[in-house]
């Protein structure tokens, strides 16, 4: 009798645990925090190829390698939290497909040493990681039917070109940017500022998250005065410059996506 009990507290206390760990992946509450997660991976993926870069070129390594690190977690942890919220077939679908996307990206990331064979590589896994993350992400908003919804999106996508602007000057800085990189940065410049127009502009805007704009307009004028210096000075400081300015700005359009998404709520 005495094993009988034993056997059954047992079983009781693995489902207790087992369903505190499947809800320690389940922390998404509502679809504002999830377009503000499925937005964060969009700008992880790029983030991740920069500190790369950085590690590589020993730009600022040690705080480049403490972001790669703790952005690996935070991408793994997400992926798992969006897949479990899922709330439709074809959003289940694409994280499924972005994990695959994912587990080819993080094995190019970690295990050896960045060099320059390794840098081409993840930057075009970054891109691919970036085009699953950003579809998620778009049929989050598409699904959200709220006036928010949107703007979580617009404010997370500013997030995704900070470190995508960041991560493109420094393959061109170690010479590994695809074909058209330069192109590409001067448009995610174009589509930053048009971002900080639609999100100061949209009625839903509060006099709170307008001085928060205002703030990260400082940051991106910090930033782009990086991004315009090459070849003044000498060329490892004007890459830290950027590494440092960029980290600035995503830590004030974090906080813009934050509070766009408590809008929802």
């Amino acid at each position: 009798m005495k094993n009988i009990l034993s056997l059954i507290f047992l079983a009781a206390a693995l489902l207790v645990a087992d369903a505190a760990s499947n809800s320690a992946f389940a922390q998404i509450a509502n679809i504002n925090e999830a377009i503000n997660k499925a937005g964060r991976q969009r700008m992880l993926s790029q983030r991740m190829a920069k500190a790369y870069l950085q590690i590589g070129q020993t730009v600022d390594t040690e705080r480049s390698k403490k972001i790669l690190d703790t952005s690996i977690a935070l991408f793994d942890r997400q992926l798992v939290e969006l897949k479990n919220f899922s709330p439709t077939p074809e959003i289940k679908n694409t994280y499924l497909n972005l994990e695959r996307a994912w587990l080819t990206y993080k094995d190019v990331l970690v295990g050896a040493k960045p060099t320059q064979e390794g840098a081409r590589k993840v930057v075009a896994q970054s891109d691919a990681v970036l085009e699953l993350a950003h579809a998620g992400n778009s049929l989050l908003v598409d699904l959200s039917g709220s006036e928010s919804g949107p703007l979580v999106g617009v404010a997370g996508r500013q997030r995704m070109l900070s470190q995508r602007m960041a991560k493109l000057y420094q393959a061109e800085g170690w010479g590994v940017a695809p074909n058209g990189a330069a192109a590409e940065l001067q448009k995610a410049r174009k589509d930053f500022n048009i971002g900080l127009i639609a999100l100061a502009n949209a009625p839903a805007t509060t006099r709170a998250i307008k001085d928060e704009l205002e703030l990260s307009k400082q940051q991106w004028l910090f930033f782009e005065n990086a991004l315009d210096a090459r070849g003044t000075t000498d060329n490892k400081l004007l890459a830290t410059n950027v590494a440092t300015t960029s980290e600035r700005l995503l830590e004030t359009m974090d906080n813009i996506t934050a509070m766009f998404e408590k809008l929802g709520k």
